[in-house]
């Protein structure tokens, strides 16, 4: 299918087509794009091979060597991306829920065209759709991926707004070295709901296009899929850092730390460094610093009441494209709080008062009580000895007269 569209492209392809298209008005020399176009898909999740016949009239052109000049719109990018082969096939990524385009141009190079480049007039394209197939509004959300400290990969997404809610949600990942596409190993379950997969750390390849797709499956129907593709090293959250310390000499304060433990390398690491001054005022400021080593030289001003520091790092652009920051350090501050011990509880004095009162109210009545009972106890005797007496006077025998 011919194309009369006009495309932003990247700005070396856009030199390369406007030094062909002066090649081709010097020489007045025309060849044929390719006859057509096939894309393969061998269910690697968006890795299509495509291939192109060549065009009529070629095959007794043996003094010119043919090559191809192929562009096609990188999804994952949002931009065309464009490459030369001697080849008729060439593979690539896709996002298989987005069109796909491909369009490829014939060259001609050696005698039979002076050895310059002619590259044919137009081009043939193909134009793929996506399946329209799934529920709408319920692919995924949020896809993220995390390779925490390098020792595992803990992905998580968030349901779409009509996802219904005892529907089940399943992922897939492939890379090149991968035959076939794999389930995850460990889902991740919110309130018996899958919303994310962990990776054990010899899972995921480094420095290679991971693709992963969520798809899943409902009483309503299938779901709406959603692929990703993404580089694990781009990935890396560091280890909070655990030890910090704050010096104090002269009229500077000198702040140190160390790398997080872990598999990261200290290397590659870059620091954030948190400030807070706190003013006479009781006013505080805040100023963040990045650095790329593990100690940090301040002044020491005498009209701030304290200084508190914490820091966190992430991989440096030196090592990786991008990646996230760790959590913050505990704070370090100056000068450090120090624990006041609690005072004794002392007693309020009106208790006391009222405590001496009511001692004094009482003690009468028990010596009065005291009193009482041992006059009781010694009637209780007097009158127990009388009993007795009269007992024994009153059961005596008296003899006839």
């Amino acid at each position: 299918m011919m194309a009369t569209k006009c495309w932003l492209l990247d700005p070396p392809v856009l030199l390369l087509l406007i030094i062909w298209n002066e090649s081709m008005q010097c020489n007045g020399f025309t060849v044929n794009p390719p006859e057509s176009i096939s894309v393969t898909d061998p269910g690697h999740l968006g890795q299509l091979e495509i291939t192109w016949d060549p065009p009529k009239g070629l095959t007794d052109m043996a003094e010119c060597s043919v090559t191809y000049h192929l562009e096609y719109f990188n999804t994952y990018k949002n931009r065309w991306s464009a490459v030369r082969t001697s080849r008729r096939t060439y593979t690539t990524q896709f996002d298989l829920m987005k069109n796909v385009e491909v369009r490829v141009y014939t060259l001609l190079d050696g005698p039979c065209t002076n050895n310059t480049v002619i590259k044919s007039k137009n081009y043939t394209e193909l134009i793929q759709n996506p399946p329209n197939t799934g529920v709408t509004g319920t692919e995924i959300q949020d896809f993220t991926c995390v390779f925490h400290n390098m020792e595992y990969v803990e992905c998580e997404w968030r349901r779409g707004p009509k996802t219904p809610a005892n529907s089940k949600q399943n992922l897939y990942y492939w890379y090149k070295s991968l035959e076939l596409a794999k389930e995850c190993p460990n889902y991740v379950f919110l309130d018996g709901v899958r919303i994310g997969c962990n990776f054990s750390k010899k899972s995921l390849p480094n420095f290679m296009d991971v693709i992963f797709c969520v798809n899943g499956s409902s009483p309503e129907g299938p779901l709406k899929t959603t692929f990703t593709s993404l580089k694990i090293q781009n990935q890396v959250k560091p280890a909070a850092t655990e030890k910090l310390y704050l010096q104090a000499g002269g009229d500077k304060l000198e702040l140190q730390w160390e790398n997080p433990a872990g598999s990261v390398p200290g290397q590659c690491l870059e620091w954030q460094v948190e400030h807070n001054q706190e003013g006479p005022n009781g006013k505080i400021s805040k100023d963040e610093t990045l650095v790329e080593d593990t100690s940090l030289a301040f002044p020491l001003s005498t009209t701030v009441k304290k200084n508190c520091f914490r820091v966190r790092s992430k991989m440096s652009k030196y090592c990786v494209d991008k990646g996230f920051w760790s959590d913050w350090s505990h704070q370090v501050c100056h000068p450090e709080k120090t624990e006041v011990p609690p005072e004794p509880y002392r007693v309020p004095v009106y208790l006391c008062a009222a405590a001496a009162m009511i001692a004094m109210l009482m003690l009468p009545l028990c010596v009065w009580a005291m009193i009482k009972m041992r006059n009781s106890k010694q009637e209780k005797k007097l009158d127990s000895v009388l009993t007795n007496l009269f007992t024994k006077s009153s059961t005596r025998v008296i003899p006839d007269v």
